[in-house]
């Protein structure tokens, strides 16, 4: 495998906070690129740098009890950017930001809708700089902006997107996701944006506008599934354990856990009734084609919820797979980092403090990219707020020392 990455000798400004845009330049980070994230002196950085918990010296603490602490939000974000502090409300950080637009290929943001404009660091107050710069913007609902106050947080997005109301069972209230996916999926579409656009531009020299909107990416994603299709016909949108149109599907409860079983194909099914050890049933006008096992989902979810109550979890998942059956034990998330082939193949990872070292207990996302001619990794933890606001201004811009100090002494950075 090359040592090269696939974004080397790419610079991205990274002037995103909190979870959606930190996340979409990791990827970016992990992909090779020299990703320089701009943050704000007044307001501490990143707002996930005041994200409980924290790792000081002495462990895992609610509070924050050194300036050498970092929150475990920070430790995964961060990782293998540089940081540098900018105060883009002061009137000699323009200058900064346009000189640091000029030497980047990428920009990346998440401001809420119209505050770029108004700072006068939009794509269209910038390009002319850099003809082939790529400046993506990551919002809750579009650069277009939304009635009230265009502000979006995950709970939100999940809100309006509809996906709340695909999980759990008919008349449950709204289920929401642990999972922030409103914040996570959106990133991964500016990332494919991202690239699309720096290949565009690598080939044309012209770069773009990329605009990724929370609630129009989750939403989306709702729409791949035909819910106004299974309404028309009568099938229930919500459906908690099981899937009763694919039957038998959903997720059963043994004697000391859960499993997940997904066996929609006449194969499957009957790998099922071997497993039950009623291989008959395989036979059964109800059970042996598709429609019928759906027709008949009630009683056959019945029959397998029976048979998984009277053994353990490992039990009952051996001889659903011996009978060729998709099965599995449902993890603790705990669990689920743990394991060793995701672990193996750098998918999740243990996250090091740039000062205490590795945390032996505490996992974080990897890269879940691999690529047999090119590395994706995320090797460097996450840098101390500022810590790379000389080497930026100095080798990047080329600024002098006396300008440097001139920018602190006015509070610029």
């Amino acid at each position: 495998m090359s040592t090269t990455r696939p974004l080397e000798g790419k610079t991205v400004i990274d002037l995103t906070t909190a979870l959606s845009g930190p996340y979409a330049t990791l990827l970016l980070a992990g992909l090779g690129a020299r990703v320089i994230k701009v943050e704000n002196p007044v307001r501490g950085g990143d707002s996930s740098r005041n994200n409980s918990p924290y790792v000081t010296r002495e462990g895992l603490s609610v509070t924050r009890t050194s300036e050498e602490d970092m929150s475990v939000s920070m430790m995964l974000r961060g990782r293998n950017k540089q940081s540098m502090t900018l105060n883009m409300k002061h009137p000699e950080s323009h200058q900064v930001f346009l000189d640091l637009v000029a030497n980047a290929d990428i920009v990346v943001e998440n401001y809420s809708a119209g505050v770029t404009k108004r700072l006068g660091i939009d794509y269209e107050a910038v390009r002319h700089l850099n003809p082939a710069l790529v400046y993506t913007s990551i919002s809750g609902f579009g650069a277009q902006g939304t009635v009230g106050t265009g502000k979006a947080m995950d709970t939100i997005i999940q809100a309006l997107s509809g996906v709340m109301m695909t999980a759990g069972k008919p008349d449950d209230g709204p289920v929401r996701f642990g999972l922030p996916i409103g914040d996570l999926v959106a990133p991964l579409f500016a990332v494919i944006g991202t690239l699309g656009a720096v290949v565009q531009a690598e080939r044309t020299g012209e770069g773009q506008h990329v605009d990724v909107s929370m609630l129009g990416a989750l939403t989306s994603l709702v729409a791949c599934e035909p819910f106004d299709a299974f309404e028309q016909i009568g099938l229930p949108l919500r459906t908690g354990d099981y899937v009763p149109r694919l039957a038998p599907f959903g997720t059963f409860a043994t004697k000391d856990g859960w499993f997940a079983l997904c066996a929609p194909t006449d194969e499957f099914a009957r790998g099922v009734m071997t497993a039950l050890g009623t291989p008959e049933l395989a036979e059964d006008e109800r059970f042996a084609r598709r429609d019928g096992r759906v027709a008949n989902a009630d009683a056959l979810h019945a029959m397998i919820a029976q048979w998984a109550q009277h053994l353990s979890t490992e039990q009952a998942t051996s001889r659903l797979e011996a009978a060729g059956v998709p099965a599995a034990p449902v993890r603790s998330t705990a669990d689920a980092v743990r394991d060793p082939l995701v672990q193996e193949r750098g998918e999740v990872v243990q996250l090091r403090h740039p000062a205490f070292g590795t945390q032996e207990e505490l996992y974080g996302s990897g890269m879940p990219i691999r690529l047999s001619a090119a590395e994706t990794t995320l090797t460097e933890p996450a840098p101390a707020l500022g810590a790379h606001t000389d080497t930026v201004l100095r080798e990047l811009l080329g600024y002098s020392e006396e300008r440097v100090r001139e920018l602190r002494r006015a509070g610029a950075l």
